[in-house]
C-alpha cells in the first residue's frame, strides 16, 4: 500500500448528482486524501453539495474557469462553501483553454495579468464572510511562480512525472517545504490488468488534450518535441484520428498511471517522489463509466 491515499476526482454527471454524492462519502470513508471537482457541469454547484453531505474529507474546484462568472458571484460562493463546510474546501482556479472559451463567450487578456487580477478582486469583498485557500491551476513555470507568490498552492493537470522538478524549482523552498502549501496533479488512471487495453483508454482520453496547444507547448518543454510536431502535422493535415498513435509508451509512461493495481500503487508513490504532494487519481474505465473506474479504484486501495 501507498504511504499516503491519493485524493480522487469526481464528476457530478446529469442524472446521478445524488448518487455522486452517496459516492462522495464512500470515498471519504475509504480514507482518500481529498475530492477533485473538473469544471464538468457545474463544480461549485457539485462543491456546495459536498459541503453538506460529506463530513472530514477536503475538497476543491479543479478548476472552476475564472471567466465562468463574475468575480463577486465567485466569490459569495466560496466563501458560502468554505464556512458551511467548516474549511474543507479549496478554491482551483485556472484560465481554462480556448474552446472554453468559445463556449462561454469570452475574450480572455493575458493569462498571469487576469489570474492576478482576479485574485486581488476576490480578495477586495468584505462582509462575505471568509474565503477559502485559492489554488492555482499551473503547467508553465511562469504560473508555477505566481501561486507561489499569491496562492495557497498549485494543481498541475496532465504533467510530466519527469519534468516535475524543473517545474517545481521556480518555488521558494519555502513553500516547497510548506506542508500547508497545496502541491497537486491530476493524473489520468486506468487501474486495468490488461496493458495494451489501459492504454488504449488513455491515449482516447489523451488525445483531446493533445489538440490543446498550450498542453502541446507544455510536453515539448518536458521532452517531447518529436511526438508533439508529429500531432501537429497530424492536425494541419486533417488527421486528427491518428493522433494516439504520436502519444508514445515512453510519454504516456510519464504523464498517466496504468496497469494492475500494484503497478499504479507503485508509480503514484513515484509522483511523490517527483515532488508531487497529493496526486489526484483520476479514473477511467474502458467501459467510459465513471463508476467502474471508481470501483476499481476502491478494489486497488482498499485496506
Amino acid at each position: 500500500m501507498p504511504a499516503a491515499m491519493p485524493a480522487l476526482n469526481l464528476i457530478a454527471e446529469p442524472g446521478q448528482r445524488r448518487a455522486t454524492l452517496e459516492i462522495a462519502r464512500e470515498i471519504e470513508r475509504r480514507g482518500f486524501a481529498g475530492i477533485s471537482v473538473s469544471s464538468s457541469y457545474a463544480n461549485m454547484a457539485q462543491c456546495t453539495g459536498l459541503a453538506i453531505f460529506t463530513e472530514r474529507i477536503t475538497f476543491a474546484t479543479a478548476i472552476a474557469p475564472i471567466y465562468a462568472q463574475t468575480v463577486e458571484e465567485f466569490a459569495h460562493g466560496a466563501a458560502y462553501i468554505h464556512e458551511v463546510s467548516g474549511g474543507r474546501f479549496q478554491f482551483g482556479i485556472g484560465i481554462a483553454h480556448g474552446p472554453s472559451h468559445v463556449r462561454m463567450g469570452v475574450t480572455p487578456g493575458k493569462p498571469l495579468g487576469d489570474i492576478r487580477a482576479f485574485v486581488s478582486k476576490f480578495r477586495s469583498y468584505d462582509g462575505i464572510g471568509d474565503l477559502p485557500p485559492i489554488i492555482l491551476a499551473a503547467l508553465r513555470k511562469r504560473m508555477v511562480a505566481l501561486a507561489g507568490e499569491i496562492a495557497g498552492g498549485v494543481v498541475f493537470a496532465n504533467g510530466s512525472r519527469s519534468h516535475m522538478a524543473a517545474s517545481l524549482s521556480v518555488l521558494s523552498a519555502e513553500k516547497r517545504a510548506d506542508s500547508d502549501f497545496f502541491i497537486g496533479n491530476r493524473i489520468r488512471t486506468c487501474i486495468c490488468d490488461d496493458l495494451t487495453e489501459a492504454k488504449a483508454v488513455l491515449r482516447r482520453t489523451m488525445s483531446n488534450y493533445a489538440l490543446l496547444p498550450y498542453y502541446r507547448n507544455y510536453w515539448k518543454e518536458a521532452g517531447y518535441a518529436d511526438e508533439m510536431g508529429a500531432i501537429e502535422s497530424a492536425i494541419a493535415a486533417g488527421r486528427e484520428q491518428d493522433i494516439p498513435k504520436h502519444l508514445t509508451d515512453r510519454w504516456l509512461a510519464d504523464t498517466t498511471l496504468f496497469g494492475p493495481a500494484a503497478k499504479v500503487r507503485d508509480d503514484l508513490e513515484a509522483w511523490r517522489a517527483a515532488g508531487i504532494r497529493t496526486p489526484v487519481v483520476v479514473p477511467l474505465a474502458a467501459d467510459g463509466n465513471q463508476m467502474t473506474a471508481l470501483s476499481q479504484v476502491f478494489d486497488a486501495f482498499a485496506a
